[in-house]
């Protein structure tokens, strides 16, 4: 092995910009700071990648006395590591980090996950320090992805280096994609294992001294196993390349973002939060339509609205089709739909009179089913009938189904059955909203038809903004190919 430290040091090439590989599918990964048990720190995230299965080679790095930790040894410093180390996650105070960031480029390694606070968010003195750990990280060659940040993981190959205990450490493995300037994203806040739909990759970039979004999103561009991105920005440092950047991926995969901070207010917090610098939400707004980026108004749609995109396919029109049992929701559906670009479908002459044969009254949009249950023998065969009668009707582009998980669960098999029957033909995009009594049998409800690949939302208006935002971001790709 050659000698580390001074004029004979290890400089691997420098990965390029947009290159995160070494962050996401590290061979080794440094985990620098204390191995006290707790609910932060070193422990918590040798801990965190053994258990979720991460297959690299993890070192521990401390120069006290720790000698072992979880069954692995300690080094004394990033130079005594004997094998390749491509990744470093730094958990210390914040005046020590050049001095480690020192060791870690004389070690050759350069990639660092910089979890430490006390930076640019904090004071002036911190901003100052953050500059000197940005210009230092330059001359070495390393990239940072923090600091003031909860890191970053991959379900796909089990690494998830969680500071934080989250109580669990392997989740289920989808296409959605998240990055944020926020921990909130992070598993140790948010019930992961608990979602119906699986993730692909997590990054939060605190303080964004380094790489931020515009190079998550270039990474991601061309992943194979992501197909949505959810982002979360409070600033962006380089408009022009953000805007370059989403003009490019967005033709690919859908951007789904969330900004928060647009008041007087929200901005002071933003600042405060992650030294970020406000921006002009109007303007920001615009420059978004224009690169295809596709606006989230609250934080749960970040986790709520991309697994729309990652499990149904994108409407060909703007028509929308309704189940439902009550037309109240009805009519909030169609003032809704209207603030998203969404029309009522008018049902073909072949299918309304099918639905009015049915029962009188059910021959358009919305298919009101409520009056008809008492009189209905096998619910069933008629509900699937129903379904798939509408969502196959030529003038319907999509569906908004409304059900009626009923106290006992009587209707639940035969809302299964239905929406068994749609997925065997599922070539037109459904959002679901469950209402009931019993909030056990609407939990049970959910799980069943999200285990079959349909989104269900907590809200009738979250239903008509997914189909919105799939219709717009249909329309614009059939721009983009038309061009």
């Amino acid at each position: 092995m050659p000698e580390c430290g001074g004029k004979n040091r290890v400089v691997q090439d420098q990965p390029k910009k947009n290159d995160l590989t070494p962050f996401f599918e590290p061979e080794g990964v440094a985990v620098i700071g204390s191995f006290k048990e707790g609910v932060f720190g070193g422990y918590v995230v040798v801990k965190s990648l053994l258990e979720a299965g991460y297959k690299g080679n993890i070192y521990p790095v401390n120069p006290g006395n720790y000698k072992e930790v979880l069954g692995l040894k300690v080094y004394a410093s990033p130079q005594a590591i004997p094998g390749k180390v491509e990744l470093a996650l730094l958990m210390i105070n914040a005046r020590y980090v050049p001095g480690v960031i020192k060791t870690c480029g004389d070690a050759g390694i350069q990639s660092i996950i910089l979890v430490a606070d006390g930076f640019a968010e904090r004071d002036a003195q911190g901003a100052k320090l953050q500059e000197e750990v940005v210009q230092l990280a330059r001359s070495l060659g390393i990239r940072i992805i923090g600091p003031n940040t909860a890191g970053i993981a991959n379900a796909m190959n089990g690494f998830n280096p969680c500071p934080y205990d989250a109580g669990y450490y392997r989740f289920k493995k989808g296409t959605v994609s998240i990055c944020s300037q926020t921990g909130m994203i992070n598993p140790q806040a948010y019930a992961y294992r608990d979602l119906n739909y699986g993730i692909n990759k997590i990054c939060d970039f605190g303080n964004k001294c380094d790489l931020d979004e515009c190079d998550f999103l270039e990474y991601v561009e061309n992943d194979a196993h992501t197909q949505v991105v959810s982002v979360y920005v409070e600033s962006v440092k380089d408009g022009k390349r953000f805007l370059d950047v989403c003009k490019r991926v967005s033709p690919k995969k859908p951007i789904l973002l969330l900004k928060l901070g647009s008041t007087e207010e929200g901005a002071r917090a933003s600042a405060s939060h992650t030294g970020s610098l406000a921006m002009d939400d109007k303007v920001f707004d615009a420059a978004c339509r224009q690169v295809g980026v596709l606006r989230l108004d609250q934080f749960s749609e970040m986790f709520e609205m991309p697994r729309f995109f990652a499990s149904q396919p994108l409407p060909k029109g703007n028509r929308f089709g309704m189940v439902s049992y009550t037309g109240a929701v009805g009519v909030a559906a169609l003032d809704e739909g209207a603030r998203h670009g969404l029309v009522r479908a008018p049902l073909s002459n072949k299918t309304s009179r099918m639905l009015e044969d049915l029962f009188p009254g059910l021959g358009h949009v919305p298919v009101d089913i409520g009056p008809m249950i008492p009189s209905v023998k096998d619910f069933s065969l008629v509900y699937t009938k129903i379904l798939t009668s509408v969502i196959n009707d030529e003038n319907v582009d999509c569906l908004f189904n409304v059900v009626w998980a009923d106290g006992n669960g009587r209707n639940t098999k035969a809302y299964v059955e239905g929406y068994e029957a749609l997925k065997e033909n599922n070539h037109k995009p459904v959002a679901t909203w469950v209402y009931g009594p019993n909030i056990n049998v609407r939990r049970d409800l959910k799980k069943s038809l999200e285990r079959l690949g349909f989104p269900v939302f907590a809200e009738p208006e979250q239903c008509i903004k997914a189909l919105g935002l799939a219709y717009r971001y249909s329309s614009l790709r059939q721009e983009k190919t038309s061009l």
